[in-house]
């Protein structure tokens, strides 16, 4: 097939077109995340199930030593304290909702924002609670771990 001018003015034209809608919606954050917030987002739902999942591995490589894990009732864990009180069953899991989500990159780190709905069961005794929480993750080593949590109570 012998392509005119004509025909090459079109598809120049239709190739910057499909160009520019690509950048366009790669750089709407409804759209498209971003490789870093893609990633956060990705260790956020990992560290949900390791703990519905209770497992100690995954919680270990999801979290910095650095933790600090704060609670809507005001108790603040390390790491190896809120690493153990699932491990330990102390706590159990039933359910982990996340709504509303919103996460922002900040170099290195990053603010995760969700609402929680929980089901769980402390020391034999059922309860839920319906929470807001705010998460600051840091890359570390080229990983995305869990730095400091803090759940507060909706009204």
């Amino acid at each position: 097939m012998k392509l005119t001018r004509r025909d090459l003015g079109h598809l120049e034209f239709a190739g910057a077109v499909a160009l520019g809608t690509s950048s366009l919606l790669l750089s709407h954050p409804s759209l498209a995340e971003s490789g870093d917030e893609a990633a956060v987002n990705q260790s956020v739902e990992a560290l949900r199930k390791a703990m519905l999942e209770v497992d100690k591995g995954k919680l270990q490589e999801l979290t910095a030593d650095q933790l600090s894990y704060g609670h809507s009732g005001g108790v603040v864990q390390n790491k190896a304290d809120f690493i153990n009180v699932i491990a330990d069953k102390k706590t159990i899991y039933k359910s982990l909702t996340y709504s509303d989500p919103s996460t922002a990159i900040v170099g290195n780190d990053a603010i995760v924002r969700h609402g929680e709905s929980v089901e769980f069961e402390s020391e034999g005794k059922p309860g839920s609670a319906k929470i807001g929480v705010l998460q600051v993750w840091q890359k570390q080593g080229g990983n995305w771990k869990l730095l400091a949590r803090q759940a507060f109570r909706m009204t």
